[in-house]
């Protein structure tokens, strides 16, 4: 599934708030089908929910996610997820839930995870890593 990115909730942030970060991740995501985990979709809502946004702006987000495929949770993939938590704990580098369902995401399709915190997702066996951060 090479033409397929998985976007993590940072770099989607910052298209949506056309913040100049998203400058480095548009070659990345051109001509790919773009995929987010139902984890960054429940985040995005986090966000709005959080600042108090209105109809109206919730209305332009949902908007916005018609971009990208929004990938749901299934067996395989809570299978997947474990073990990703698993290893990075015996690593000593837990990682965050939500993390772990945008890493397993990516994993289980065989597709890149594209994102702006390399580390979140570093030391996962067969988990592709796309990030403009050193």
């Amino acid at each position: 599934m090479s033409d397929v990115v998985v976007v993590d909730t940072d770099v989607v942030s910052f298209l949506l708030k056309d913040d100049t970060r998203a400058q480095a991740y548009r070659p990345h995501l051109q001509d790919k089908l773009l995929a987010l985990s139902f984890m960054t979709v429940a985040e995005l809502y986090r966000w709005a929910y959080t600042r108090r946004w209105g109809q109206a702006r919730q209305a332009w987000l949902e908007e916005r996610l018609r971009a990208y495929v929004i990938v749901p949770f299934d067996l395989d993939l809570c299978k997947c997820w474990a073990d990703i938590c698993v290893i990075r704990q015996r690593q000593g580098k837990p990682i965050s839930a939500q993390d772990a369902w945008i890493a397993a995401t990516a994993r289980h399709y065989h597709c890149p995870v594209v994102t702006h915190n390399r580390d979140d997702f570093s030391n996962i066996p067969d988990l592709i890593v796309i990030s403009e951060t050193a």
